[in-house]
């Protein structure tokens, strides 16, 4: 493959558990080893690329062992220390090879939460880009605790690709996709393309990996939000030989399942917004004629006039979630009063928005 033949050029790299482990749980080097020279053929191409890599705690786990002595959380922060030293030196190692320098990028959730941090991380990560260094991206297990994890790294591998305006994420895990029955029947087929607002529901498997937290709908969840954003996302099995190259390849058509990108252009703050709920400190409540025009085309700013309830306890500039008239949520934003304040103008006609439609995220 040439530099004319590349798909994509910035493009986010997630490695499941369940592709970088033997089933005995321990790291499966020789398929690091065929990703790595992949990933390293690519970047000399000129690829830009941000790995986000699932495997440390299952690569602890093997070194460790389980203890009856220490609860879920606790196996969890020894394993994922002692693993995550082990997996950075083999990728090291692996890449220094090929000449590639790599850099570790350990996170949590919570910087993603406020506006300076995220753009602190979005900044370091840039910065190694221009440098021509890897990130290698992963949760720092060792101090997130249950509440402020994310879900599982599908969910960091979107803020990620998402962060970075990356044009594709791919999704490695150990199947070829989102197959329209089980995969395990021998008539069941991938979906190769899902399109906005396809209804696939039936189709997705709520089963988690057995190594990773998640599984298909959180796959599947994270997949529709970031394609939402303008960045395609495809789920393909990493466990195939050269997968990466023929994603990349324009020439191949690789068996995968592409959640096909939205052409609307989402600004930089409205994908961070997109991916506050899990911080938001209140919710504010709307009527139906409120929720009709948040969801039209027309670009909307939420008036008090159309709250009818307000919850939580919040400062100005704090994420809160909307809350349609039949109780789901349909979107978030960034709240320009107080609580008390919010509270004092329910209902208000002719008053200034209580979220800027700059500010505002609303979910298809």
């Amino acid at each position: 493959m040439d530099k004319t033949n590349i798909r994509y050029k910035k493009v986010a790299v997630k490695i499941g558990s369940n592709v970088l482990t033997r089933p005995d749980g321990t790291l499966d080097i020789t398929r690091m080893s065929a990703l790595v020279d992949q990933i390293s053929v690519l970047h000399k191409l000129g690829v830009q690329l941000v790995l986000i890599s699932s495997g440390a705690v299952a690569s602890g786990r093997s070194v460790m062992g389980i203890s009856k002595k220490m609860d879920i959380v606790e196996q969890r922060q020894l394993f994922s220390t002692v693993g995550q030293a082990k997996l950075i030196n083999h990728y090291w190692e692996l890449f220094r090879e090929h000449g590639i320098v790599v850099g570790q990028v350990l996170t949590t959730k919570t910087n993603f939460e406020g506006r300076s941090q995220y753009l602190n991380q979005r900044n370091c990560i840039r910065i190694m880009l221009e440098n021509k260094v890897i990130p290698i991206v992963n949760e720092n297990d060792a101090v997130s605790v249950s509440e402020l994890m994310f879900t599982d790294n599908d969910e960091l591998s979107g803020l990620i690709a998402s962060m970075l305006g990356m044009e594709a994420l791919i999704i490695l895990s150990n199947i070829d996709g989102i197959y329209n029955g089980s995969p395990s029947n021998p008539e069941s087929a991938v979906i190769r393309k899902i399109r906005k607002g396809e209804d696939i529901s039936d189709f997705i498997q709520t089963s988690k990996s057995t190594l990773g937290r998640g599984g298909m709908q959180t796959k599947t969840s994270i997949a529709r939000k970031i394609a939402d954003e303008g960045i395609e996302v495809i789920i393909a099995n990493g466990k195939r030989e050269n997968i990466l190259i023929d994603l990349l390849d324009k020439q191949k058509d690789t068996v995968c399942t592409i959640f096909e990108a939205s052409a609307t252009d989402v600004s930089s703050v409205k994908k961070w917004i997109a991916h506050s709920d899990g911080f938001a400190k209140g919710e504010i409540h709307i009527n139906e004629n409120a929720e009709k025009a948040l969801s039209g085309p027309k670009a909307t700013s939420l008036l008090p006039v159309g709250v009818t309830q307000i919850t939580g306890t919040f400062e100005k500039d704090d994420i809160v979630k909307i809350v349609g008239s039949n109780g789901k949520i349909i979107g978030v934003g960034k709240v320009q009063y107080n609580n008390e304040k919010a509270r004092q103008l329910i209902g208000k006609k002719n008053q200034k928005p209580l979220i800027h439609y700059d500010y505002l995220y609303i979910e298809d």
